[in-house]
């Protein structure tokens, strides 16, 4: 029987993305910058990991760190990332826009949605900083994004719970709500029973702990892997969370009281 849950693993090197590929990640979401919170990779990184991975890879939209405010002109480039994106045959984009609000810039966004059709869209951890999860979903939902990354307005999606199950409950069939922030072994299957989410976004501690506005998932400590001996540690602990999530039955998940 399929494995009815999806991992995927925020990587930033071509090492990493092929350990998880070979831990059984199903998809991979690709960075620079993760202990910067996240930005656009390079183009030729974009190339390489296309090269050597066969999963799914989902790449990251964003000009800088910071806000998620952004000017005409970032804009500007973060068209011509998606372009580059499509380019090297990337399978989907992780991007976010608010307003100076805090409120979701639907205009601004569905644009670039849009432009990355027929690529999906991740709407990201900007979510978590939107004023009200209730109004923010709406907002993304009329963006066309295909699914939201957030964990439930938190650091750890662990102390966000019920925020998760509330998203998870109100997007049936109209949008994916992919938990994220401090996700591992010792807390991934709670974390599914209790929200019933169908898909789970961790960086297997690849990048230094932070802030919950960064747009991507909160690390457990440890950096990307360099070299071999790290790459197959990396290897194993993504192994681990598949092999978590295949022993869940869809029957078993069910809500936390």
């Amino acid at each position: 029987m399929k494995n009815p849950f999806v991992l995927e693993i925020c990587v930033e090197s071509v090492e990493s993305a092929i350990a998880a590929e070979g831990g059984g990640a199903h998809r991979v979401e690709l960075c620079a910058d993760l202990a910067g919170g996240g930005t656009t990779p390079s183009a030729g990184l974009m190339q390489s990991i296309r090269e050597h991975v066969q999963v799914p890879v989902h790449v990251m939209i964003r000009p800088r760190p910071g806000d998620f405010c952004y000017s005409n002109l970032e804009l500007e480039i973060m068209r011509h990332d998606i372009q580059v994106a499509k380019q090297f045959h990337m399978d989907g984009v992780v991007l976010g826009i608010l307003r100076e609000d805090a409120r979701v810039d639907v205009e601004r966004t569905k644009m670039l949605v849009e432009f990355a059709h027929p690529l999906p869209v991740t709407f990201h951890r900007a979510f978590d900083l939107a004023k009200n999860p209730a109004s923010a979903l709406e907002d993304v939902i009329e963006t066309g994004s295909s699914r939201i990354l957030t964990s439930g307005g938190e650091s750890r999606a662990t102390d966000g719970l019920s925020i998760l199950r509330y998203l998870v409950d109100t997007a049936i069939g109209r949008i994916l709500i992919m938990p994220c922030g401090g996700i591992d072994s010792g807390n991934i299957t709670r974390i599914v029973r209790a929200t019933s989410a169908r898909e789970i976004h961790t960086s297997v501690g690849t990048s230094n702990p932070r802030s919950p506005n960064d747009g991507s998932g909160t690390s457990e400590g440890r950096y990307e892997p360099r070299s071999p001996s790290q790459s197959v540690v990396f290897e194993q602990d993504v192994a681990e969370l598949v092999n978590l999530l295949a022993s869940i039955s869809p029957a078993e998940v069910v809500r936390e009281e």
